[in-house]
């Protein structure tokens, strides 16, 4: 099999997950600026590249983030730091899916590590994963807790923002066409911070 059948193969599973959207100039500037093309992190980390991209047919790494519309598969820069924490490849489902006491939350969470879209998260890991799972619910009901408007509430609600705000990058346009909607820093992030002004 030739390297473009496997990168073509990719670039097919990437549209499957995403749907077709197109890339603009800002968003490839966007993502150029927080990841990394694929083979430039595999020659840096002496990786064969085919090897890696088989990995990720075979639903073992997760796919790239994102395609730039030169066609570069975009990754995270520590695409490779689960697996070297799990032991390796081999290990590195079992490893994940054992961060959550129900197996299958952990058989879900997995799934979406796969399909490359935790894009939301500047660095991809279960404990940022349940963090900002954690921190969008505890925002989300903010509003409905009894002290609500309160002083003590507004620096609470703050906090949280503030924390889910470190974890997440800015999101592109192609984000929010690839997802139907706004992001998570749109509704959770920079709507609560225009709803909820700092005192």
């Amino acid at each position: 099999m030739q390297q473009t059948d496997l990168k073509q193969q990719l670039m097919e599973r990437f549209h499957e997950v995403n749907g077709d959207h197109p890339m603009t100039d800002a968003d490839d500037v966007y993502v150029s600026a927080q990841f990394v093309a694929l083979e430039e992190l595999c020659a840096a980390r002496g990786r064969d590249v085919d090897a890696v991209r088989r990995l990720m047919l075979g639903r073992r790494l997760p796919l790239p983030g994102y395609l730039r519309s030169d066609g570069a598969e975009m990754v995270p820069g520590d695409l490779f730091a689960l697996v070297d924490e799990a032991g390796g490849t081999d290990l590195l489902e079992a490893w994940f899916t054992a961060h959550w006491a129900d197996p299958t939350t952990g058989k879900a969470e997995w799934d979406a590590y796969l399909s490359g879209q935790y894009v939301c998260l500047h660095s991809v890991t279960p404990a940022t994963i349940q963090r900002k799972e954690y921190l969008t619910a505890a925002i989300g009901a903010a509003a409905n807790e009894p002290d609500a408007a309160s002083a003590q509430w507004s620096e609470r609600l703050h906090a949280l923002i503030d924390e889910l705000g470190a974890l997440e990058p800015a999101f592109t346009a192609y984000d929010r066409l690839r997802f139907g909607g706004p992001t998570s820093r749109d509704t959770c992030i920079d709507a609560m911070r225009a709803r909820f002004p700092r005192p």
